[in-house]
C-alpha cells in the first residue's frame, strides 16, 4: 500500500476539503479517466483495492496511472478508550480529493473496457464519480 518513506511532521489535523481542485482535473496521460465529483478522504487501501479492480477488468492489457497518494496520517485512539490523554497514534494513511480530481487514468484499451473498468473501481470508493474522456464529452 502506498504511504509516504518520511514526512515532516507525526500527526496532522483533521481540516475540511474546501472548495473544487487547483489541478489534476484535466486527462494529461491516459485516454479515459475517473473524476470525483465530491470532497472526500480517501484511504491508501481503498486506492489500492480500485487500483486491482482496473487491472483486473483490463486483463493486464493498457496502463493505467494513480494520480492520487495517500500523504494525510489518519490517528485513532483504540475501542473504549475514556477522552483525553493525547491524540490516538497514526493508524492508516488518507488522501484528500477535492470535486473535480482525476484520480485515475487508462490507456490502451476500448471505450467500453474502460469505462467497466472504472466502475468497478467507482465501487471501491467513497466519492460520486464521472466517466470522463480525452475527446472532452462526459457520460
Amino acid at each position: 500500500m502506498l504511504q509516504p518513506k518520511r514526512t515532516k511532521y507525526r500527526k496532522a489535523h483533521k481540516g475540511r476539503i474546501h472548495g473544487a481542485a487547483k489541478g489534476g482535473t484535466r486527462l494529461n496521460f491516459g485516454s479515459f479517466g475517473l473524476k470525483a465529483l465530491q470532497p472526500e478522504r480517501i484511504t491508501a487501501r481503498q486506492i489500492e483495492a480500485a487500483r486491482r479492480a482496473i487491472t483486473r477488468a483490463m486483463k493486464r492489457s493498457g496502463r493505467v496511472w494513480v494520480l492520487l497518494f495517500p500523504d494525510v496520517p489518519v490517528s485513532q485512539k483504540p475501542a473504549e478508550v475514556r477522552q483525553g490523554k493525547g491524540k490516538g497514534t497514526p493508524e492508516f494513511w488518507a488522501c484528500r480529493v477535492h470535486p473535480g480530481r482525476i484520480m485515475f487514468e487508462i490507456d490502451g484499451v476500448d471505450q467500453a473496457t474502460a469505462r467497466q473498468a472504472l466502475e468497478l473501481a467507482a465501487a471501491k470508493l467513497p466519492v460520486r464519480t464521472r466517466f470522463v474522456t480525452r475527446v472532452g464529452e462526459e457520460s
